[in-house]
């Protein structure tokens, strides 16, 4: 931690404070739990280990960093006020536009004063006694609250594989989720990007217009669509800010929670010509919407095959090496694995001082003082990037000791995969929340609608509780026992299931494999949520007091519902129509 950081909040430690509510980081999720729970009346403070706000978009400051949700949809909905007010600049917004708007909410709703920066929670602690949870961090905090939210973020925890010789290496070592935030300058070195995922193909077309020579050290290829991004014009972002809520509530009927084109044909019952047509078109658009070129693409494998075989023939088109080509063909199933969006990421391998090469069967051997080996050939770098991902979902909680009843902690329970009710509770934690964890659909969604939608719930849940007089809440073993298979069965629907992504913590080795985010589609998860607070509660037991599993008397969860002239589209009506009408 850097002096100029801490000197950004030199606030002396909190021994012995109360408050109603603790929140655990203050990026998105954050930000809005500290507005809401502020705006019902409650005492909160909130701990994160940054300088500043922002979460995922304060670390992840790599060359090339942008969101792959448009940014008229990747924002806030709950003012209107922001919504008119912020513009974004182009279609794809980047990190330092996305980190200026996380830092424009901070300041717009004062957020700030509730939040101590720097600070990093070590520890939560469930007291029987008094039913409320003791919170330290690093900073020699030592405070209490009611309820502890967990805002800690699906891709925080970076994951920095143990590589033999590390220590040894001259040259510094970087990770794109933990970027140096005064930047890199790799003019005329000699650098090495471990991986192929989302944040190397962003940052490796940008790494190579400095470098002197790249080398790029794939596991697994990766399926990437172009973004096509550019720059948004006033006469756009007007059309679309004269009727915001339309589009919301038209991106909440989807299954991503954000709104594209979506068309629910099956691929196998057009025409080849026809197909050809439709992807050509799709790839013509770009980004993530690729996806929705046909209804039935994620959930049978023969017209999986058709979509998965055009992409590949688009990079054997661009790449012009046919051995290099080759090497970045995906075998998989198209779309298992997190798609990609890029600017010119295939095009950089015809770039002469760009090398590809391939450790899936002859993995990485050591690191030595002057390079990388790999399979007894030792290539020659001034520096390393490791994009090697997060470990996902459940790695923030894994950084922090946290202990429920009769001393269980959270590792333990979760030893053989993480288990919640509605990704929101978890039994044997009383009054610990989480903001889009496992069982939810959180990185399957576009993450801010995600989090508004949880911390919503949240908000309501939380006033109930105080306007009966409650002292704790917490799930029904029965109930989070059904909501996990639940989960898992509706995973096995998609042909996501089928392929080691982190999505199942495949990218850690040791970590049990179970698909973690809810594949069932944002809407119909709304739904149940809603259907679970208006039937009082339903699966949670609630002690203490007046305990009643009543409905909350104000439910502000009725903006989640969908207007009933839009159309709700979710993987289970997607599949369903691909069943022939008998």
């Amino acid at each position: 931690m850097s002096a100029d950081s801490r000197a950004r909040d030199d606030h002396a430690a909190e021994i012995g404070a109360s408050f109603d509510v603790v929140v655990v980081g203050a990026g998105f999720a954050g930000l809005y739990m500290v507005h809401r729970l502020r705006g019902l009346g409650f005492t909160v403070r909130v701990y994160e280990a940054g300088g500043g706000v922002g979460g995922t978009w304060y670390w992840n400051r790599y060359p090339g960093a942008r969101c792959d949700v448009e940014s008229m949809q990747y924002s806030f909905s709950f003012s209107e006020d922001l919504d008119q007010q912020w513009d974004w600049s182009e279609k794809y917004a980047p990190q330092p536009e996305i980190l200026a708007y996380a830092n424009h909410v901070a300041d717009r709703f004062d957020l700030r004063r509730d939040i101590r920066f720097d600070t990093r929670v070590t520890a939560a602690t469930f007291d029987e006694d008094t039913r409320r949870w003791r919170i330290e961090t690093d900073r020699g905090d030592n405070v209490s609250a009611q309820f502890c939210i967990m805002a800690v973020g699906c891709l925080s925890a970076t994951n920095r594989p143990p590589f033999e010789g590390l220590e040894t290496f001259k040259g510094p070592i970087y990770h794109t989720g933990e970027w140096p935030h005064d930047g890199v300058d790799f003019t005329g070195l000699r650098v090495g990007v471990i991986g192929t995922g989302s944040s190397a193909i962003q940052s490796i077309p940008i790494i190579a217009q400095q470098a002197s020579a790249l080398t790029v050290f794939q596991r697994t290829a990766t399926y990437t669509v172009p973004a096509w991004n550019e720059t948004l014009t006033p006469e756009y972002r007007a059309a679309i800010k004269a009727d915001y809520p339309a589009l919301r509530a038209k991106a909440r009927a989807r299954p991503t929670g954000f709104y594209f084109p979506f068309n629910m044909n099956p691929a196998l019952e057009a025409t080849p010509e026809d197909r050809e047509r439709q992807y050509e078109e799709a790839w013509q658009r770009g980004g993530l919407p690729f996806l929705g070129a046909y209804g039935d693409l994620l959930f049978d494998k023969e017209a999986n095959d058709t979509i998965a075989e055009f992409a590949r023939r688009k990079i054997r088109g661009i790449v012009k090496d046919p051995a290099t080509a080759e090497l970045l063909c995906p075998d998989n199933v198209f779309g298992c694995k997190r798609l990609c969006v890029d600017t010119g990421y295939f095009e950089t391998y015809n770039l002469p001082h760009v090398e590809l090469v391939d450790v899936s069967r002859t993995p990485i051997e050591r690191f030595t003082p002057r390079g990388i080996a790999v399979n007894g050939v030792e290539y020659p770098v001034d520096a390393i990037v490791c994009a090697t991902g997060f470990a996902a979902m459940t790695g923030s909680f894994d950084r922090i000791r946290i202990t429920g009843r009769n001393g269980l902690t959270l590792a333990e329970k979760w030893q053989a995969g993480p288990r919640t009710y509605l990704g929101l509770a978890t039994v044997g934690f009383p009054n610990l929340f989480t903001i889009t964890g496992p069982g939810s659909p959180s990185v399957l969604a576009s993450m801010i609608q995600a989090i508004e939608q949880h911390v919503d719930w949240l908000a309501d849940c939380i006033a109930h509780l105080r306007d009966i007089g409650a002292a704790s809440i917490e799930p029904i073993d029965r109930y989070e026992d059904d909501w996990v298979a639940h989960v898992n069965e509706v995973s096995q629907v998609s042909l996501r299931s089928t392929c080691s992504s982190w999505y199942v913590g495949a990218n850690i080795p040791g970590r049990p494999r179970v698909f973690m985010p809810y594949i069932g589609g944002f809407p119909v998860y709304v739904q149940k949520c809603n259907e679970v607070m208006s039937n009082g509660f339903e699966g949670f037991v609630i002690d203490g007091a007046r305990s009643t599993n009543d409905a909350p008397q104000v439910r502000l969860t009725e903006r989640w519902r969908v207007p009933l002239d839009v159309e709700v589209i979710s993987p289970a009506a997607i599949a369903a129509r691909r069943v022939p009408v008998v």
